[in-house]
C-alpha cells in the first residue's frame, strides 16, 4: 500500500481481503510506519493477514529500518529487498541467507524474494550475488539468469 495508506483505512484492508479469491496467493506490504508502531494495530493487521492468508511484505531498505519487521503471516516469506547500491548491501544479503535457513528450519514453504535498487544496472550483479548465497547455503540449484541484452526484433 502506498505509504499515504494508513491504520485509518483498515476497513478497506479487510474489505479488500474478504473479497480476494482465496485460489490466488496474496502478499501486501504496508509502507506507513504507523501499521508496526502501534501493538493493538500491527496485531490487528497480522490477525487478518493470517486469518485470510496473505503473506505480510517484510521491506529491507538501508534508510527506513522503522518498517523492517520479521513477522510471518503464512507459510510464504515474501521479502522486498532495497539495495542502496553500497558495499554494506552484500552483508545485509548474507545476513538474510541467515535469516532464510532459519525459516526453512521452521517450517516455511516459499520465499519471493525481490531485490532491487536505485541504480537498477547493477541489481544483476546483487541478484547474482544473493542466488550463488542461496545455492551454497540452502542446497539449492537456482540459475543465474543470463545477462545478455535481450535481442531485438529490428
Amino acid at each position: 500500500m502506498h505509504s499515504n495508506f494508513t491504520p485509518k483505512d483498515f476497513d478497506k484492508v479487510v474489505a479488500f481481503a474478504k473479497n480476494w479469491p482465496k485460489n490466488i496467493p496474496l502478499a501486501m506490504e504496508f509502507r506507513h510506519s504507523d501499521w508496526y508502531n502501534d501493538k493493538v494495530i500491527a496485531d490487528a493487521l497480522y490477525q487478518l493477514l493470517e486469518d485470510f492468508n496473505i503473506s505480510n511484505v517484510i521491506v529491507d531498505t538501508a534508510g527506513r529500518r522503522d518498517l523492517m519487521h520479521m513477522r510471518l503471516t503464512n507459510s510464504t516469506a515474501f521479502v522486498r529487498y532495497v539495495g542502496a547500491n553500497h558495499p554494506s548491501d552484500y552483508e545485509r544479503l548474507d545476513d538474510w541467507i541467515e535469516r532464510l535457513k532459519l525459516w526453512k528450519e521452521q517450517g516455511v514453504k516459499e520465499v519471493d524474494f525481490f531485490i532491487h535498487q536505485n541504480i537498477e544496472e547493477e541489481s544483476p550483479l546483487l541478484s547474482a550475488y544473493f542466488i550463488k548465497q542461496v545455492n551454497e547455503k540452502l542446497g539449492y540449484a537456482l540459475n543465474i539468469p543470463n545477462e545478455e541484452k535481450q535481442q531485438s526484433l529490428f
